[in-house]
């Protein structure tokens, strides 16, 4: 037999933002209907200044497909030592029946666009329907890539955003507007932004809190996107206590994500997380009840998204005859 290869260039071709709104939503409803084997992800943290590599792997029975992605980040030299992004991607696809390598492709668009979409995909189901207005808490690739993807499911109004960098949040408004043709207000401050938001994004790599409960507003949906490691954090625990609080994985949140924080410091335990984004998209349980709700989905990134949106980028090469096939064998 032989694998298909797939360069960036080429993957990029092969998926749209749209098309991988689609392919998320059906990845939490497997999750969430015990149709996909998924163990913890290994996370491998590096000494600095470089970063750290994540490895997912995922089986999804009804397509049959097992995944392997390995994706890096935070390696902040390696433009100029190395003459490489600062974050890369590879994914592998395996036939389930054989166990037989059908596909190596390229990852790093992969990662941001499932990620932007899972953002998309809660905030149809758990924003109020009247939300005009998105703060993004950071202004790098993954906040953009929210916007991208949020854009086509709700009209937005306006943005408004803030970042430590005054030169990454000048050309965030940049690149933005030009894109969009949205006016993107920058903020003076953290609270100034978060002050504004009918939704809200957190897209850092923090590691203590950013957002105050105070500065939250209600009616808020929050997109906790930066959280996906032991170490890192973005929102003030207190949040939560109020919160309908919505994981993408209960167990990977519990221990890695934002959820972890006020589970560890007691506000809140299990009988508080109102479940999985993937229950609520099956209709098992509701999303946003009414207008005051504070919602929280806490998104901790899983296998099965790069399971089925690489399908996806997979069966769309086979159908346009793009890529290069090879053989180990």
């Amino acid at each position: 037999m032989k694998t298909l290869l797939l360069t960036k260039e080429e993957v990029g071709r092969l998926i749209s933002i749209k098309e991988v709104i689609g392919t998320v939503e059906d990845a939490y409803k497997a999750f969430s209907s015990g149709q996909v084997v998924q163990p913890d992800y290994i996370g491998i943290h590096l000494p600095a200044p470089r970063g750290e590599i994540d490895f997912k792997v995922g089986y999804y029975k009804s397509n049959e497909i097992i995944s392997m992605k390995a994706s890096s980040g935070g390696f902040l030299d390696n433009p100029t030592a190395h003459g490489v992004p600062n974050g890369m991607g590879s994914v592998l696809l395996f036939d389930a029946r054989s166990c037989a390598l059908i596909c190596i492709m390229d990852g790093s668009l992969l990662t941001g666009l499932r990620t932007g979409a899972s953002g998309a995909v809660s905030v149809k189901a758990l924003a109020r329907k009247n939300s005009k207005k998105i703060t993004t808490i950071g202004t790098g690739n993954q906040a953009r890539m929210q916007i991208r993807a949020i854009s086509l499911v709700m009209q937005i109004q306006e943005i408004h955003a803030w970042s430590r960098n005054p030169e990454t949040l000048a050309r965030f408004k940049t690149d933005i507007e030009g894109e969009f043709g949205l006016p993107v207000i920058l903020a003076g401050s953290k609270k100034e932004a978060v002050e504004q938001a009918d939704i809200l994004i957190t897209a850092t790599r923090g590691k203590g809190p950013l957002v105050e409960a105070g500065w939250v507003k209600p009616g808020t949906h929050i997109v906790a996107i930066g959280t996906d490691q032991k170490g890192k954090q973005e929102l003030d625990p207190q949040i939560f206590r109020h919160a309908k609080i919505v994981n993408d994985s209960i167990a990977q949140c519990v221990e890695k994500g934002e959820t972890s924080h006020p589970m560890n410091e007691k506000i809140i335990t299990m009988d508080d997380i109102h479940g999985e984004i993937g229950e609520i998209l099956l209709g098992r349980k509701p999303g946003r009840e009414n207008d005051e709700e504070i919602t929280i989905f806490d998104s901790t990134g899983m296998a099965i998204q790069d399971n089925t949106t690489a399908e996806k980028i997979y069966l769309n090469a086979l159908a346009n005859n793009v890529g290069t096939f090879f053989s180990f064998l």
